[in-house]
């Protein structure tokens, strides 16, 4: 079936995978021959966008946009979810932060073009619609939305490819590489088939499953030393040199990858209430959540420190249920480039096998203190005061057991015991 509606002109989101190459064909057919325009959002998926303008004209779409996203991706999306140390249950966001861009992107074309409606390929049991959605909701707010995966009878990631075949739409997977993948500047996905079981071991040493590198038991035997430098929170050079955030992000991967780093399988609980395993490769940007994590170590005072920890579990949620575009997250993103002024330094890590390991750490603006924290005698720090306070900071803790001592004597009654 189809929703009731016709419409003139429609904007779709087009990767060229799966959902949505078989998308043009389907809305010409369902929605009495409407112009199609296809969107793609570059954000570096770089292969993927190779011969795609002449597929989406091909199967019917009027026009294909290719919007280069790569810098204001990382500036304006990547850096300050890095900055705010934003994870979603270990996971760095990789599509989450990219919908946005991409449906902002698309909405500023759907507007010039007049069109009446936007469509998405997204499953209706998945976070991506609502990613997408809400940030339609945030610029045009009056815009149909069409998401045929609620609806359609093409139900079935078989049924598509059946159907793909069926109007001679070439795509680069088959019923046995079906693998569900996003990919970008940041990271590559992987869900489906033998993955969906969580009993089923990540085939991450199977010829041709990883593609931003290897696993870590084909990493190198000798360890690769990084040094990457921070300008408030920011990353500006890689051993010494110079480079701007996409170059930067290019090149760790190409390290991190070689190395075995950055792969994570992960059975995560998704916005629409169910568990959904993913295996991860984010090989530079675990690199640069672990530097800058360890440069804040010495940086960032203890309350400012934990305290931004807990905005960091929000920040992530709130990317990952799609909310980048709220006031609350603008909100948040003020308060952690508050705490950036002093991530300043330089952070030198081993990579080695799958594992980062801290190799040293120095900031200008470092908080630590050889003199206060000396085994050694030191005139700087007077033991003798840490009784006086001892006794303040336990002094709750000893007024209870007096209380509860002197209640026993007198009524035979206690305090309830605390374990």
């Amino acid at each position: 079936m189809k929703q009731n509606k016709t419409y003139k002109k429609i904007v779709l989101a087009y990767s060229g995978g799966l959902d949505t190459s078989v998308l043009i064909p389907w809305l010409k057919e369902n929605y009495g021959g409407a112009e199609i325009i296809a969107v793609s959002g570059n954000v570096g998926q770089k292969s993927e966008l190779e011969g795609l303008e002449e597929k989406a004209i091909k199967t019917g779409a009027s026009k294909l946009y290719i919007e280069d996203l790569n810098k204001e991706f990382v500036e304006d999306y990547i850096f300050p979810s890095l900055k705010a140390g934003a994870k979603y249950e270990e996971y760095l966001l990789g599509t989450s932060f990219a919908r946005p861009i991409i449906a902002k992107r698309i909405v500023e074309i759907a507007k010039a073009e007049g069109a009446d409606a936007i469509c998405h390929g997204c499953t209706g049991k998945g976070n991506d619609q609502v990613r997408f959605e809400l940030a339609i909701k945030a610029f045009a707010p009056e815009m149909d939305v069409i998401a045929p995966w609620r609806f359609w009878e093409l139900n079935s990631r078989e049924k598509e490819i059946a159907y793909a075949e069926a109007h001679n739409i070439p795509l680069k997977i088959n019923k046995e590489t079906n693998y569900s993948k996003d990919k970008n500047l940041w990271h590559l996905s992987h869900e489906g088939l033998d993955l969906e079981d969580p009993a089923n071991e990540a085939p991450i040493n199977k010829d041709g499953f990883l593609e931003l590198g290897v696993s870590p038991e084909k990493a190198p035997d000798t360890p690769t030393y990084i040094t990457i430098h921070f300008e408030q929170g920011i990353p500006t050079k890689l051993n010494g040199e110079e480079m701007d955030g996409v170059t930067l992000i290019e090149k760790l991967n190409e390290i991190g990858g070689a190395n075995g780093i950055g792969i994570l399988d992960i059975v995560e609980n998704r916005l629409v209430g169910m568990k959904s395993r993913g295996v991860y490769e984010t090989p530079g940007g675990t690199i640069l959540y672990a530097a800058h994590s360890k440069l804040e170590e010495i940086t960032l005072d203890k309350e400012t420190k934990h305290y931004k920890d807990l905005v960091a579990i929000k920040f992530g949620e709130l990317v990952y249920n799609g909310q980048w575009y709220t006031p609350l997250r603008k909100a948040l993103s003020a308060f952690v480039d508050e705490t950036q002024k002093t991530v300043t330094g330089d952070v030198k890590l081993k990579l080695y096998k799958g594992n980062i390991i801290p190799s040293s750490v120095t900031s200008p603006y470092s908080l630590y203190s050889d003199a206060m924290a000396t085994f050694d005698e030191d005139d700087a720090y007077d033991q003798a005061d840490s009784a006086g306070f001892i006794n303040l900071f336990g002094l709750p803790l000893k007024v209870r057991a007096l209380n509860d001592k002197a209640l026993q004597e007198s009524t035979g009654l206690a305090f309830p015991e605390v374990e």
